[in-house]
């Protein structure tokens, strides 16, 4: 993967509104906004086809980015972009600025690891469900994971992984259960296939709720 998609060029705009929104991507711009860290926010300009490649890797929503603005060069997560409803165009973008040394809290995708090989799907004929496809962490920059695995190798049939049952890299921290009690997310439930094991269904709707 090329480090390119974690380097983007960035220019400070002050034609600010959406009529000049509108202009900028006519222009195959994209309007962005960088915050956080307690500086003030300053709106941003992007070359299009540069974002527009660099979001088809999923790296790009869960790593630490390097903007470059001028002379100074800005480390920063994306925090939410808008699409256009139907066309393959960037609309908008946030930024929000990290600092070492202070923790982060953004979303990271989940991948599933022996979905395929795990005997309750293989041999038992079972199959996943999954509840969650990203899950929101806090971590210092240094600790901010590409992506975070989930085992099915050892998961039965019936049963539901939650978020609990999730091996977090060191020094990462899930958000929704430092919540407490009652935050315990289902992630994912190896469900029987139709016409299977009703008792077992019935088990992992049960764990699921």
């Amino acid at each position: 993967m090329s480090e390119a998609i974690f380097n983007l060029d960035a220019e400070v705009r002050t034609d600010i509104g959406k009529g000049a929104s509108r202009r900028l991507r006519h222009a195959d711009k994209v309007p962005a906004v960088l915050y956080g860290a307690g500086k003030d926010p300053v709106s941003l300009t992007l070359a299009h086809n540069k974002v527009f490649q660099a979001q088809e890797f999923e790296a790009f929503y869960s790593h630490v980015l390097t903007l470059n603005i001028g002379d100074e060069k800005v480390e920063a997560v994306v925090k939410d972009m808008q699409r256009h409803p139907y066309k393959p165009k960037i609309m908008h973008l946030d930024f929000m600025r990290v600092d070492a040394s202070h923790a982060l809290t953004t979303h990271v995708p989940l991948h599933f690891i022996n979905e395929e090989n795990a005997p309750s799907i293989k041999l038992q004929g079972g199959h996943a469900e999954h509840h969650l496809a990203d899950i929101e962490i806090s971590c210092l920059p240094a600790n901010l994971p590409e992506f975070i695995e989930v085992d099915l190798n050892d998961c039965e049939l019936g049963q539901t992984l939650h978020l609990s049952d999730i091996k977090l890299p060191e020094g990462v921290t899930s958000v929704e259960l430092q919540k407490g009690e009652g935050h315990d997310q289902a992630v994912v439930t190896v469900k029987a296939a139709k016409g299977g094991s009703a008792d077992a269904e019935s088990e992992g709707e049960e764990a699921a709720e």
